[in-house]
């Protein structure tokens, strides 16, 4: 049997907030939780330095992160793909 293998890496998908160290952008991931004590919806962030080895990806743009290998001190995410561009006024 010859079967498609699913992934193990997590992917996230969040916007770029910065593009000013080279190679590299910083990824804001917004998630949405019940507080455990009140039980309001409230928005929680992270931030994640992700891989953009052509530096395509500027501030703005929402992208998907996929986990890897380290690729520095701060750096273990890689830039799967664009999902929406930044819309320029």
């Amino acid at each position: 049997m010859t079967e498609a293998k699913t992934s193990l890496k997590r992917t996230l998908i969040g916007k770029v907030v910065s593009d000013k160290r080279s190679k590299t952008v910083t990824v804001l991931i917004e998630r949405r939780v019940k507080h455990e004590l009140y039980g309001k919806i409230v928005a929680k962030t992270s931030k994640y330095h992700a891989h953009d080895e052509k530096g395509e990806y500027k501030v703005g743009d929402t992208i998907e992160i996929t986990e890897s290998r380290p690729i520095s001190k701060t750096k273990n995410w890689v830039v799967s793909r664009l999902v929406q561009k930044a819309i320029v006024d």
